[in-house]
This record gives C-alpha cells, sequence and structure tokens, in this order.
C-alpha cells in the first residue's frame, strides 16, 4: 500500500461540502473523504477561511487530471503534495 493522498482545496464551505457529497459517486472511492476546514495565516475571521477534502487513495487509483478538472467545477483545485 502506497500512502497517496489528495487535497483537493475548496473556496467555501458549501462547496467544500458538496465535493465531498459527490466525490463518492463520480469516483466511487472507498474511504469516506474528510472535510477540513484550514484558516489562512493571520486571519481570524470564518470568511476567510479554504475547505479541505481529503481524499486517501493508498491503491493510487485516482486520477489526479480527473480530480483537477472535477474540483475545478466548484472553483477549487488539487493541492500537489
Amino acid at each position: 500500500m502506497s500512502d497517496v493522498r489528495h487535497v483537493l482545496v475548496l473556496p467555501d464551505r458549501d462547496a467544500a461540502e458538496e465535493v465531498l457529497e459527490a466525490i463518492g459517486d463520480r469516483f466511487g472511492v472507498d474511504d469516506e473523504p474528510r472535510l477540513v476546514r484550514d484558516a489562512l495565516a493571520g486571519e481570524d475571521d470564518a470568511e476567510d477561511a479554504q475547505w479541505l477534502v481529503v481524499v486517501e487513495d493508498p491503491e493510487a487509483r485516482l486520477s489526479p487530471a480527473e480530480l483537477d478538472d472535477f474540483v475545478a467545477g466548484w472553483d477549487g483545485w488539487r493541492e500537489e503534495l
């Protein structure tokens, strides 16, 4: 098993929750993705945060290009780790 993790960055919580719901149907992920709030450095306001959907991919079967296209529909992107 490898330790592949995809981090999808979304502009707001609503978009992140929609991605969280849709990713299972679209890609058939085995493990439940995690939703994480990532406050921007130096910002205290809840509006100044990115929302992350963390997808574990131990078999490295998810295509980074397909994930890029998928998350772009919500004005998001996939972080390179």
